[in-house]
């Protein structure tokens, strides 16, 4: 089939990892279908009102449109829809397009399916549509997002607890949870160099809710109670008072911060590491988990939101949110071999048989050969 995706988030030039996870799935679904993707983005410092950006990334063609950004919402809606139209004219007619995000600029799959009779799904991630913040999401944005809802064929939210809470919006549109994909043969298992230390990591954007600084400091105590560890901790965040951090503590020579890298960079880290530390205060999924399992590395986790469901017994261990005694005392324990987990292989398999990009090609292609159905009737 011909798909086409369009995302509220994709990455590009100004955000080069924002919705990465959006282009694994069109990745994903490339596997067995012909995918082109269209994404457009404002931006401040441009003097002109479009400009096209097509290329072929990853054997995709993707096509992104720059317009002019402004301080007017209004503006900038209006000049983002127009690149939508700009784009979509220089691509093959989709059978079905696969949007992302039920933010405002899905507005235009709504306009392809009313005006062009093109079908289309959508992929929900926004932490802002989870219950316990839907108190703090504004009413126009739960509008907006339940009547792209109601027009879509059906909803993929990335985790449980995210359909639960579009469910709470009262969205009655069929919903099949499908995962964020797992790179399997980037992320695979891979001998480790020999260390005398129990080694963590963590790797996030390194917003506030992630909690990094929790981490230095469990990591830290650990040392300073006589237990041989080391942390590598970054990402694409605000590395700068972490490394303050390490330098007041003086734990330069056992935690490590490094700066964004690459996502091949990334699976190298969980391969010479021991476990992966998630100490977030929410999680719409956490598909590093899911990542440090496809390496054989068990996890560390707080029992957030949709990561909840991927802390199971023998591949991870979960905590509670905000709970640095038990952080540490987790820690502890892991430093002293006092769980048991499964082995490499086994924690593995269990990101392969269900969140590599050949199962999730599988399963959206169910998902649109069933919308697809659908419309030809209606």
């Amino acid at each position: 089939m011909k798909i086409l995706f369009i995302s509220s988030w994709f990455p590009n030039k100004l955000e080069p990892t924002n919705g990465n996870f959006v282009q694994r799935h069109a990745e994903a679904a490339a596997l067995l279908h012909n995918v082109e993707i269209l994404h457009t983005i404002g931006d401040f410092n441009q003097k002109e009102e479009f400009i096209l950006d097509d290329k072929i990334i990853n054997e995709i063609r993707t096509l992104i449109i720059y317009y002019k950004n402004s301080n007017n919402p209004a503006l900038n809606f209006f000049r983002r829809m127009k690149a939508y139209k700009m784009g979509f004219a220089k691509i093959q007619k989709p059978d079905l397009v696969h949007a992302s995000v039920l933010h405002n600029n899905m507005l235009f799959a709504v306009y392809l399916k009313k005006k062009y009779k093109i079908p289309f799904v959508i992929t929900e991630h926004w932490t802002a549509l989870q219950e316990q913040n839907l108190s703090k999401t504004s009413n126009n944005i739960k509008r907006i997002a339940k009547y792209i809802a109601e027009n879509a064929g059906y909803i993929l939210p990335v985790s449980y607890n995210l359909k639960d809470s579009l469910k709470q919006l009262g969205i009655e549109t069929p919903m099949k949870v499908i995962s964020n994909v797992v790179d399997t043969e980037l992320f695979t298992i891979k001998a480790k160099t020999e260390q005398p230390e129990v080694k963590f990591l963590h790797v996030s954007s390194l917003i506030p809710r992630k909690r990094p600084k929790d981490i230095i400091n469990a990591v830290h105590l650990l040392h300073q109670n006589g237990f041989q560890v080391s942390l590598e901790i970054g990402g694409d965040g605000d590395t700068e008072s972490l490394i303050n951090l390490v330098k007041d503590l003086q734990a330069e020579n056992y935690i490590k911060v490094f700066d964004a890298i690459s996502y091949a960079e990334v699976a190298g880290k969980m391969q010479n590491s021991d476990y992966f530390i998630l100490f977030s205060e929410n999680e719409t999924q956490g598909c590093v988990i899911l990542e440090s399992y496809a390496c054989g590395k068990p996890v560390i986790s707080t029992k957030v939101g949709g990561a909840a469901e991927f802390i199971i017994d023998g591949l991870g261990i979960g905590i509670e949110k905000n709970n640095t005694d038990q952080l540490y005392s987790v820690l502890e324990r892991i430093c002293k071999q006092e769980y048991t987990f499964k082995n490499e292989s086994e924690i593995r398999q269990f990101s392969v048989n269900s969140y590599s990009r050949e199962s999730i090609a599988r399963q959206f292609t169910e998902v649109y050969n069933e919308v697809i159905a659908k419309n030809k009737l209606s």
